[in-house]
């Protein structure tokens, strides 16, 4: 994953709700299954395996926030546990072949829950970050950021 990316999935982070968070977290698992899939084209299949790795931890964030209160987290620990075996398989057997079917059945698992998201008028998990302003300023075709309020209330206050 690009440093760009990483920064993007950062933000996204720190400004997401719970729902948000899940359809971030599928977003990160595409997106490593992506590179997986580049990495493997390109031959690196060390950053093949790292990159699945990678994608089987975001599931196991899945796994670690589902809710047993309600009866589709049964149905989404099955599907989780589901993915982390075709991923484990790809990966061992070095066969690209498998990553193709589970990324089209978390796509549509990530639209559902994209809905739901939606709908989600909750309050950000993360209190407290800072305000990040973007822009093209200061040259031609460069993006810069702009970090305000810079420690004024953040942090913990003893």
């Amino acid at each position: 994953m690009t440093k760009e990316k990483k920064q993007e999935f950062t933000l996204r982070i720190t400004k997401a709700n719970k729902s948000q968070m899940i359809v971030i977290l599928y977003d990160m698992i595409l997106q490593y299954l992506q590179d997986a899939i580049s990495d493997y084209e390109k031959g690196n299949l060390k950053e093949y395996q790292k990159n699945i790795g990678y994608a089987k931890n975001c599931i196991d964030e899945l796994l670690n926030s589902l809710n047993f209160q309600y009866e589709i987290a049964n149905v989404l620990r099955g599907l989780y546990y589901f993915y982390k075996r075709e991923l484990s398989t790809a990966a061992i057997q070095k066969k690209q072949e498998l990553l193709p079917p589970v990324i089209k059945m978390i796509e549509e698992l990530r639209k559902s829950f994209e809905q739901i998201a939606k709908e989600d008028q909750s309050a950000p998990i993360m209190e407290n970050t800072q305000t990040v302003y973007a822009g093209l300023t200061y040259g031609k075709d460069s993006l810069n950021l702009n970090l305000s309020d810079q420690g004024s209330n953040r942090g913990f206050r003893v």
